[in-house]
């Protein structure tokens, strides 16, 4: 696991417990489906006015006919390794937009994935 998380990207406001199971739902997918031995990154970076949040995995990648449905409750992709409910990334997408932000997935197969979570950055002036 990598992280590539640099100081000073600016603060987003959430509940900490909540988010963590967000991002907790995302890094032991991104593990599961990546090779042994393989690198899991985890990356921020500002993007206008939301900090993005990145895991990367070496994984097989997902069909583009079931990008769209991979946060929907209990989906478990053809292929996937066996030992997940299909709730994970739901629930993941659920706590995010709870948090105003946003949720998605860039794959390819046999390129692996990018699941990213992006959210309202905390106005420099401190408002809500």
């Amino acid at each position: 696991l990598r992280s590539e998380v640099l100081p000073g990207l600016g603060e987003v406001s959430v509940d900490g417990d909540r988010i963590q199971i967000a991002f907790a739902n995302l890094l032991q997918n991104a593990i599961r489906h990546s090779p042994r031995g393989e690198t899991v990154v985890f990356r921020a970076r500002v993007e206008g006015f939301d900090v993005r949040f990145e895991v990367v995995d070496a994984g097989e990648g997902i069909a583009a006919e079931h990008l769209q449905v991979v946060f929907e409750k209990y989906v478990q992709l053809p292929g996937a390794p066996p030992g997940g409910a299909g709730l994970g990334l739901f629930i993941a997408k659920e706590i995010v937009e709870a948090h105003g932000g946003r949720i998605g997935v860039e794959s390819e197969p046999g390129k692996g994935s990018t699941f990213w979570i992006s959210l309202p950055l905390v106005p420099a002036d401190g408002s809500e």
